[in-house]
């Protein structure tokens, strides 16, 4: 096995490390701390800094993992400091930010849904989530829209919407979790935190489980400086784990 400042493994969060929106179990966080005896450990999750933490080991989630990127990277920290921050309204402009939030406002008010909650749409440092249901729904509200997508593909039509309409703009779209689509600029998905690591590390895994094209994770699984897995829990996660150990 290659040397532990040789290899990396970069872990989604939900979905991955944990259930969707729940809470790493003790176990899955007592392989996680055995994990890291053995090689580097990071995280890369698309939601901002603050929910990370609550679905990981709070503040001091930071200071357990070498490297955490949340917002795909965008927000990058190292060792508990921070490395590296971008802001969306910056890169983007206000004009193009404010264009696509009022269409994807009007676009979700012709949506009917068996419930609708509060906060669909959330601005994050680097990206926006868009959320037909609302972020402030119940988790047996939001099992519920993901079964309604999973057979109506609600939320595969909203980007087909957007890429349509914003083709010129530069915006890039991916579905993430159960309930919400981010929107960033190109560029800015998972792959953005290679830039901290590539050139620090011989051999980089991927483990994530929106792998599938138009999900979160695709790109970063798809990309040639990493070695890509896909999980659908944490039980598998850790199976993929000892696989890719035996390999690196």
């Amino acid at each position: 096995m290659a040397k532990k400042d040789e290899v990396i493994f970069l872990f989604d969060v939900d979905g991955t490390l944990t259930e969707p929106r729940k809470v790493i179990t003790p176990d899955m966080l007592a392989f996680m701390n055995d994990l890291k005896t053995k090689v580097t450990v990071g995280l890369v999750g698309g939601s901002d800094f603050s929910k990370i933490c609550e679905q990981m080991e709070g503040e001091d989630t930071i200071k357990n993992y070498e490297y955490v990127f949340a917002e795909n990277g965008l927000v990058a920290y190292k060792a508990g400091e921070l490395i590296g921050k971008e802001n969306l309204v910056h890169f983007m402009g206000e004009e193009k930010v404010q264009k696509f939030i009022n269409h994807s406002l009007q676009l979700m008010s012709t949506i009917s849904l068996p419930v609708k909650r509060g906060t669909f749409v959330e601005f994050r440092n680097g990206m926006l989530n868009i959320c037909p249901v609302g972020r402030s729904c119940t988790r047996e509200e939001r099992n519920q829209f993901s079964e309604l997508d999973q057979k109506e593909h609600i939320r595969q039509k909203m980007v087909e919407n957007f890429k349509k309409n914003f083709s010129e703009d530069e915006w890039a779209f991916v579905i993430g979790g159960q309930i919400s689509i981010d929107v960033f600029p190109t560029g800015w998905d998972k792959r953005y935190c290679l830039r901290y690591v590539e050139n620090q590390f011989k051999t980089i895994v991927f483990i994530g489980d929106k792998t599938y094209k138009g999900g979160n994770d695709h790109e970063i699984f798809d990309d040639s400086r990493t070695i890509g897995y896909t999980t659908d829990g944490p039980e598998t996660t850790k199976k993929l784990v000892a696989e890719a150990l035996a390999k690196v």
